[in-house]
Order: structure tokens, then sequence, then C-alpha cells
């Protein structure tokens, strides 16, 4: 995997995302970079598995980014939810929302978790698992839960990092923040390859 930037003034930094929730993760590392959506069609492929789905997807962004932004090193992040082989995505609504939980009660899934960092000159993509384990969950706590938190825009209908999981029995990870759509671990070692080292960056405050 080759270096993408080695000088002292790295690329500039693009999050190839309209989620607010990736734009907040990206933030805790001090990093400078902007926000820009890729608009494409995120619908899954015939035949394509959830986790072909998260990369596909992770790395369409980025290059969607990239083709007007050539002078900059983009992220492009994608989650998907495999139940059992089937992939369960954003759910969009009330209603499809409290059908996803339904099916998620009581259940066993694997969150994965897509990162891509692109640039004119390379590519890195990676793919980070959570597996989850649901509570039972009746449906008037899943009403409840809806009506309260409004999920309608994460994989899976259950934000862990707020009310979400209380609907969890069992969480893990080789990256705690990977159940938020941008594992924070992984992204940085590919940041740092690509001359984006949080700890060397001039964006972060000085003691």
């Amino acid at each position: 995997m080759s270096v993408l930037q080695t000088s002292n003034h790295p690329l500039s930094l693009i999050l190839a995302s309209s989620s607010r929730y990736r734009s907040e993760m990206l933030s805790r590392l001090g990093l400078s970079f902007i926000t820009e959506s890729p608009n494409i069609d995120e619908r899954r492929k015939v035949g394509e598995t959830p986790k072909a789905t998260a990369r596909r997807l992770a790395l369409q962004k980025a290059l969607k980014v990239l083709l007007h932004q050539p002078d900059a090193v983009v992220i492009g992040a994608d989650q998907v939810l495999d139940l059992d082989g089937h992939a369960l995505g954003k759910p969009g609504s009330h209603e499809a929302a409290a059908k996803q939980l339904a099916q998620l009660s009581g259940r066993a899934v694997t969150f994965y978790s897509a990162l891509a960092v692109v640039c004119a000159s390379s590519r890195q993509l990676s793919v980070v698992e959570c597996h989850a384990l649901f509570k039972p969950i009746t449906p008037s706590q899943i009403d409840r839960y809806l009506n309260i938190e409004r999920p309608y825009d994460v994989a899976g209908s259950a934000r862990a990092e707020g009310l979400g999981i209380s609907l969890l029995d069992k969480l893990t990870s080789d990256d705690p923040t990977a159940i938020i759509g941008l594992p924070l671990i992984q992204l940085t070692a590919m940041l740092s390859r690509a001359g984006h080292n949080p700890l060397n960056h001039h964006a972060l405050s000085q003691p």
C-alpha cells in the first residue's frame, strides 16, 4: 500500500458524505476538512453480499468526489447491516424502521463499516466488522424508541451512540467507533499513509 502524500503540505482533505454523524466523528481527529455529498445510487446490486455492497459504495463515493477534486485526499464511507446474508440499510421512515427493528429483535447481526481513502495516485480500502446481539424488543418498545430518537438515517434503525444502545445485549468490534459508521482506528492509519497523521497535523492546537 503506497503512501499518498509525504510532503509537509498534505493535500486537502474531503469527506465524501452528507452524514452529520460521520462529520462529527472525523472532527474528533482535529483535522481540517470539508464535506461534499457524492450523490450516488446506493442500491444494492443483485447477488451482492452486504460486505461487498459496503466496500463498493465507500469506494464509489470517494471516487465520485475525486473526479472533480483531483488535488484532494477523499474519504468515502458506507455501513451495511448483515442479517443472515440480507442487507439492511437506512430505513428512511418510521414504518420501515419499525419493520427493521422487529426483524432484528433477539437476533445476532454484523455491521460492515467500509472505508475508502483515495487520491489521484493511490487508493486504500478497508472494512471493519462490528458484531451485535439485539435484545428481544416488543412492538411498544420499538414504537417508543423510534418516537424518541427517530433513527431513520442509520443502518438498522438503532443509534448506538444514543438511546439505541439500550436495544443491544452485546456489541463487539476491534474498533469501538465502527458502529457509528466511521471506524477511527482504521481511518487514522489510512490517513497517516495519506499524509494526514492527526498527531502531526497543523490543525491541532499547540500546548
